[in-house]
């Protein structure tokens, strides 16, 4: 038994052996092959390690100086200004055109979108609103609640109440929350989806109770139920 078992062993390491002569044999065989395409992965890093350093962190550097002075003027309320630009300042959409792949471009997209929202143009405004994108939960909520807002500017209330509860619920939080469910259930209240409406005006009673939303809530609970 214990000679089969030793043959046995013996025959598994001569196949392991077989196999690895094999493999280097095809690595002798294929060495200048395998040489350019290692060469060839380690120069495609390279250059993108050098376009990033050189190039993409350069133009972004000078985007977000482009963008901080278009966004002085959006704070000023100045928002044909801030779209347009002034002297020899680009505007908000200059550096879309120019920078908007980078971090500022793409942030110049949503200070367009606002602008054109408070200039009543809400199909501007949802064009550039819709082409922006970002991770803090905060601020893709207000982008939302905008959007929601420019929709309902055209009578689109659907649209509107399904963008005001994506803001509502993306980051639950007591700033944007209460704001944009109050909006959404408001908007539900006039489709007559009073169950709805009732729904997101508990919950920002129960959830949001020191908001400012909050302070006549019952009022619009008692209205909802009384439609029903």
């Amino acid at each position: 038994m214990a000679k089969k078992k030793a043959n046995k062993t013996e025959e598994q390491f001569a196949a392991v052996e077989e196999t690895l002569t094999r493999t280097e044999q095809w690595v002798e065989n294929n060495q200048k092959q395998l040489s350019t395409f290692v060469f060839g992965v380690v120069a495609v890093i390279a250059l993108y390690l050098a376009y990033d350093k050189f190039y993409v962190q350069t133009v972004n550097q000078e985007a977000q100086e482009e963008l901080f002075v278009a966004v002085e003027y959006f704070e000023k309320d100045s928002f044909n200004l801030a779209l347009n630009g002034v002297n020899d300042n680009l505007g908000l959409l200059d550096i879309i055109d120019d920078y908007g792949s980078t971090e500022a471009g793409n942030l110049a997209y949503y200070y367009a979108g606002i602008s054109y929202l408070n200039l009543g143009d809400n199909e501007s405004a949802i064009d550039f609103l819709s082409d922006f994108s970002s991770d803090d939960d905060i601020v893709s909520s207000i982008c939302y609640g905008s959007l929601g807002d420019a929709y309902m500017n055209i009578d689109e209330k659907s649209d509107a109440i399904n963008y005001w509860t994506k803001a509502a619920f993306n980051s639950e939080n007591k700033f944007t929350s209460p704001i944009y469910l109050k909006r959404a259930a408001m908007a539900l209240e006039e489709d007559e989806n009073f169950d709805k409406a009732v729904e997101y005006y508990t919950i920002i009673k129960t959830k949001y109770s020191t908001s400012d939303e909050a302070r006549d809530i019952e009022k619009y609970i008692t209205r909802a139920e009384l439609r029903k």
